[in-house]
């Protein structure tokens, strides 16, 4: 898949059907968010990868949005440095992993985990560490009507569909 074409065709994919992921696949995606960018060249994320299917029911637990968790083949953990631009060092490296897996036809979704304190208990994570997202992962199930916790996503979503870049472009000034 062209990189233009799978930026365009992405979406969060929160139903999964119950087929595996191959290790191959999944050091694929785990190599994009290696190669992320990052401010300086910090790198100041690590990844846990969680395939246990009660681990991702307990990190399910862990956010108000998080349900998918339980159906996804696997899930990364971001986990990073407390530093000023490790978010937004983060967010690039979830987005490349995300592009990379629909690369292969895997869907995925972002988890916020608003019980911090919990996901870090469950995992291990020291204290001292920021572990606010959770991706999951998994094969798209086919002819599903996609929802967000069981609700049809107008009822949940700010807008559906982009803006047209006549409302978001400005040329030289605002």
């Amino acid at each position: 898949m062209d990189v233009y074409h799978a930026i365009k065709t992405l979406r969060a994919v929160r139903q999964y059907t119950e087929q595996s992921i191959g290790d191959e696949i999944i050091t694929r995606i785990l190599e994009a968010g290696r190669w992320a960018g990052s401010s300086k060249n910090t790198q100041p994320w690590q990844f846990i990868v969680v395939r246990n299917g009660e681990t991702l029911n307990r990190l399910a637990e862990c956010g108000r949005f998080s349900s998918h968790l339980r159906q996804a083949a696997f899930a990364i953990i971001i986990v990073t440095e407390s530093t000023p631009r490790a978010d937004f060092d983060s967010g690039r490296a979830i987005e490349n992993m995300m592009l990379a897996a629909w690369g292969d036809g895997v869907g995925a979704c972002i988890a916020s985990m608003h019980n911090e304190t919990d996901a870090k208990k469950i995992l291990g994570v020291p204290e001292n560490l920021k572990l606010q997202q959770a991706i999951a992962f998994g094969y798209p199930r086919p002819n599903v009507t996609p929802t967000i916790e069981g609700k049809p996503l107008p009822e949940v979503l700010a807008a559906m569909g982009r803006k047209p870049l006549t409302e978001i472009i400005h040329q030289e000034k605002w």
